[in-house]
């Protein structure tokens, strides 16, 4: 599942993003959510979060 839509992103939430550094390669990190960023309901590259260790990028997938 991707990560466009913030209604399916909530805290606590296993997810892979993309950090800006990485936007390049597309290399994912992998995280739990701790906060959403990005304030609209959908965002055509992902929706921005903040994970539990500080990191902040753009979801692209939702983790089962």
């Amino acid at each position: 599942m991707n990560g466009t839509n913030r209604d399916a992103i909530y805290p606590g939430l296993a997810v892979a993003i993309v950090l800006k550094k990485d936007q390049r390669t597309g290399k994912r990190t992998r995280g739990i959510v701790k906060d959403l960023l990005t304030s609209s309901a959908y965002h055509s590259r992902g929706i921005k979060v903040r994970l539990a260790d500080g990191q902040i990028g753009r979801v692209v997938e939702i983790l089962e």
